[in-house]
C-alpha cells in the first residue's frame, strides 16, 4: 500500500520538476504529471540499473528520473501526442 502511495508522490514531484525544467510550456493536468513522473522513473530505472536492484533513495537516480521524464515529453511532442 505504501509503495503505491510513494510511487504517486514521487511521480508527482518528478513530473512537476520535469515540466518545470523542460523548455517551453507543457500543458497537462496533475494526473498526467504523476503518470509522466512514474514513467520517467521507470525509464531511468531500466536504462541505469542494468539488472541490479537498488536500495533506498539516491540523488543520481532522482536526476535520471527527471531526465527520463523530460525525454518522454520530448518524444511525445515529436510524435504529436497531446497530453
Amino acid at each position: 500500500m505504501f509503495n503505491i502511495i510513494g510511487a504517486i508522490f514521487s511521480g508527482l514531484i518528478i513530473g512537476a520538476l520535469a515540466r518545470y525544467f523542460y523548455p517551453g510550456a507543457v500543458d497537462m493536468g496533475w494526473g498526467m504529471t504523476i503518470l509522466l513522473g512514474i514513467a520517467g522513473s521507470l525509464l531511468a530505472g531500466l536504462v541505469t540499473t542494468r539488472g541490479r536492484t537498488g536500495d533506498g533513495f539516491h540523488r543520481a537516480g532522482c536526476l535520471a528520473s527527471i531526465i527520463g521524464a523530460m525525454l518522454l515529453i520530448f518524444i511525445g511532442r515529436h510524435f504529436g501526442w497531446h497530453f
